[in-house]
């Protein structure tokens, strides 16, 4: 969701808080603003829209060395310039910028600044005109903002300036990501490491209920209390040129093709000295071990674990749930005795996965996390953590990831397996490759891809996919998509499950996208097209060569073992939505509404 940047160094601050609001972009945003400070005070500029309306906006002739900026996504008030962020106090004193919920903001603005007149309907203006109240009660900066931080109920990300103390920039975070980047000479504030990498690889996490005193050539952690903590920094694996476009016009579509890629760099990342798929012992003995698993996830990353649940349970024999973040939190069902939980996020940030995660390490239970991105909140929280070495993902809309993470899965059934002693019916490595090949022929095959789109979502307003078995899950992904990013309204069904309710909404002419890549099933779903058809359908099938496929099919995918079909899969589904979406003329890589990163719960 909301980004934030900060830099404090000898540069002009202008274009290095710019681009890494741009950077930051597929966060998903509807206003945005910086505040630069120099010797003439503290000048703010922020616009409602793009930042490329901000960068109009922005004075050139103001120099600056010390600088904040924000993306917003409204929470509290509408999309404005009036709420959009750098919001400052009644004084003009403080400037700051938040990513989070302050849940308590109106009993903070009742009990402690009744009497100041707001001038945003935002949460965030509240905790700095308390900051001030208690700078003018006699408090110094630091403890001001530690007082107030103590009193505030909910979530945040913060970077405040002091207009009487240019050569700081105050940092604070609980439960909303938030990173120190260090250089020579300079230091930066992001809410990932991908806004400022092209200002540094190396940079310091923060825990929550932490606060920073950052200046250009020191940064000082801590606690709420005032306690030191000391923490060195790490450097991030990928550059800035992993965040670029390249001759691509789109991040979604330069990341679809990028999948093959993605598959074979798992395959040598979790590939050991015998040429087998390796995860580590401690992980294989904690699956291993427990008598249930439970897969803990959100949107596209909670239909990557429905097709791990099947390879969990199928392969190595473990019994496995799959929850959505969201409900597992507030209704927890009954567990067993020897549960371990997989929290399956492509950013790592998820709000919703991180509550269940601090519930069941209360309870006492063992943790895993599978992201992209080292170091951040799930990932440093769990006990347990495997990367999915995705590289950057920043359109909004996840699509290696996805795969990345069904591949994870996979490897973790496979070694499970192994230490259990059963015999698997295939080579691992061998069908992995296998399946990125296939992938990579399905990325060449566009315009096939291209012509679908056209022929069946060119003027529909609704659609289904049909599937049984992993297709089933493949189909929940696909309509997914299709509603991500062409906003055109789509939904995955059992196929078994369309003549008990369903089937009332197929009429002449809706699309219906059938999935047959599962040869104990092909009849079946093949069955439910012709039950379809012979209400008016206008129908699809996907099937697989030498497996499923019959003639007339509109797309053979390329052979694959079962297990790994949901790859090769992904890569129609993901095409067809994007084509989908370039005809409705929609803006795939920041779709309407969505936010890459969902940090508040």
């Amino acid at each position: 969701m909301c980004g934030i940047v900060g830099y404090i160094g000898n540069e002009d601050a202008r274009d290095i808080l710019l681009n890494g609001l741009s950077n930051l972009e597929y966060r998903g945003y509807d206003s945005a603003g910086i505040a630069l400070v120099n010797s003439e005070g503290v000048h703010v500029f922020k616009e409602k829209g793009r930042i490329d309306v901000l960068r109009k906006s922005v004075d050139p002739a103001v120099k600056s060395t010390l600088g904040i900026g924000h993306t917003r996504w409204a929470t509290h008030g509408e999309p404005s310039k009036r709420n959009a962020h750098p919001h400052q106090s009644a004084s003009g004193r403080f400037t700051i910028v938040h990513n989070g919920v302050i849940e308590n903001f109106s009993q903070l603005k009742a009990t402690y600044v009744p009497d100041v007149a707001m001038k945003s309907d935002t949460d965030t203006e509240v905790v700095v005109q308390v900051i001030e109240r208690f700078v003018k009660d006699g408090l110094d900066v630091e403890a001001a903002l530690r007082k107030t931080l103590k009193l505030v109920e909910g979530s945040y990300a913060i970077a405040l300036l002091d207009a009487e103390n240019p050569d700081m920039i105050y940092v604070a975070k609980n439960k909303s990501p938030l990173l120190i980047g260090i250089g020579d000479g300079f230091n930066v504030v992001a809410s990932d490491a991908t806004a400022m990498i092209d200002q540094t690889r190396h940079y310091v996490e923060l825990l929550d209920e932490e606060i920073v005193e950052l200046t250009r050539d020191s940064y000082t952690i801590k606690d709420l209390d005032g306690n030191v903590r000391e923490r060195k920094p790490y450097t991030v694996s990928f550059d800035a040129g992993d965040t670029k476009k390249g001759a691509y016009p789109t991040y979604m579509l330069k990341e679809i093709d990028e999948q093959p890629a993605v598959i074979r760099r798992l395959l040598q990342k979790y590939r050991g000295s015998d040429g087998m798929i390796t995860v580590d012992p401690a992980i294989v003995k904690a699956v291993a071990d427990c008598d249930r698993l439970y897969i803990i996830a959100c949107g596209t990353s909670y239909h990557a674990g429905l097709v791990g649940q099947q390879l969990i349970e199928k392969i190595a024999g473990i019994p496995t749930e799959v929850h959505i973040s969201s409900e597992f939190s507030y209704n927890m069902p009954l567990l067993s005795k020897k549960p371990l939980f997989f929290f399956l996020s492509q950013s790592g940030e998820t709000a919703d996965s991180r509550a269940v995660l601090v519930k069941v390490k209360k309870l006492g239970y063992p943790t895993l996390t599978m992201t992209n991105v080292e170091g951040s909140t799930l990932y440093r929280e769990a006990d347990y953590k495997m990367l999915l070495y995705a590289g950057p993902e920043i359109a909004v809309a996840s699509t290696k990831a996805y795969t990345a993470q069904m591949a994870v899965l996979a490897f973790v059934a496979i070694t499970v397996a192994q230490k259990k002693g059963i015999k698997l019916d295939f080579d691992p490595v061998h069908e992995l490759s296998i399946a990125a090949q296939g992938m990579e022929q399905m990325v060449d095959d566009k315009a096939q891809l291209k012509k679908i789109a056209r022929d069946y979502l060119s003027i529909t307003r609704n659609a289904f996919y049909i599937g049984r078995g992993l297709d089933y899950y493949v189909c929940q992904e696909a309509a997914l998509k299709l509603k991500e990013v062409s906003y055109i309204q789509a939904e995955g069904f059992a196929g078994g499950e369309l003549k008990h309710g369903t089937i009332a909404l197929i009429e002449d002419g809706t699309p219906v996208l059938a999935f047959a890549t599962q040869k104990n099933v092909n009849n079946s779903i093949r069955n439910n097209v012709e039950e379809v058809s012979a209400r008016g359908a206008h129908t699809c099938i996907i099937s697989m060569e030498g497996i499923t496929a019959q003639p007339g099919d509109q797309i053979v995918l390329p052979k694959v073992h079962k297990a790994f079909t949901p790859l090769v899969c992904a890569i129609p589904l993901q095409l067809i939505a994007y084509y989908a979406a370039l005809q409705n003329e929609c803006d795939v890589d920041k779709p309407r509404n969505l936010a890459k990163s969902v940090t508040v719960e």
